[in-house]
């Protein structure tokens, strides 16, 4: 069965020391070691399994896109092990597979090809993925003439016409306006239904709550509540509130 299994996993990176010379930047590893790097996750265990919707909350920096990062193998872990079973289909950054100076059609292509799918595969799923993503106007137009709402319309309705066992959403909300989120989540429930499953990062407790059947909370790497969204949003949101009365 397709799952997301995380056993032991820590992450760390190096702080930023602004522009050295290569001796100076080599002198200072040698002598501050172990002190100039941090960790952006720290021994994290869960495992989700095809089927599930989870989502991860916790605040700028507590790891959350470090850890979509290291699902989809943008990165590896410095100690413990990913593994994931069965297709992914990723939204992180804005744009990522597609090119500007590209029509919206020609991105099309590009981007089911980085997903797996063949080239007469993204042709049998063109249409409707145009209809999904309302861009008939623009699909011809170039790129770097779409506005960011229109390149995440069109890049989540490529994502879910991959027919990913997971679908893995930086942050939920930035698909478009209410009604296509509205319309966004309504798929996303057409996912679960079949049996596909959801891993999704967003900063509204609210959003977690609606769309997903488990949440997980970081803080500063670590991973500090797995269970129902409610259970774990209310736990996280009440910490942000104490730390904001400090």
């Amino acid at each position: 069965m397709a799952s997301i299994e995380f056993s032991g996993v820590s992450k760390t990176f190096s702080r930023h020391t602004g522009r050295m010379l290569l001796r100076s930047r080599l002198k200072a590893w040698i002598e501050r070691g172990h002190k100039d790097r941090f960790y952006a996750l720290k021994n994290v265990s869960f495992t989700i399994r095809r089927g599930e919707n989870v989502g991860i909350v916790g605040a700028n920096g507590a790891g959350k896109s470090t850890l979509l990062s290291l699902v989809v193998g943008l990165s590896a872990p410095d100690e413990g092990t990913v593994k994931v079973s069965g297709r992914t289909a990723a939204l992180l950054e804005l744009g990522s597979g597609f090119h500007p100076d590209l029509t919206g059609r020609e991105n099309v292509f590009l981007n089911a090809s980085l997903l797996g799918l063949t080239r007469k595969r993204a042709e049998e799923a063109l249409e409707s993925v145009v209809e999904f993503s309302e861009m008939a106007d623009f699909i011809d137009g170039p790129l770097r003439a779409y506005s960011s709402g229109m390149i995440m319309r069109l890049a989540f309705s490529v994502a879910i016409h991959a027919d990913p066992d997971f679908l893995i959403v930086d942050e939920i909300l930035a698909v478009g306006d209410q009604r296509f989120q509205a319309k966004c989540f309504d798929r996303i429930e057409q996912l679960k239904r079949s049996g596909k499953g959801l891993l999704c990062v967003s900063h509204s407790g609210a959003t977690v709550i609606q769309v997903c059947d488990r949440a997980l909370w970081l803080d500063h790497g670590e991973l500090m509540a797995d269970g129902k969204p409610e259970d774990v949003v209310r736990m996280y949101e009440g910490q942000s509130a104490l730390r904001a009365e400090v």
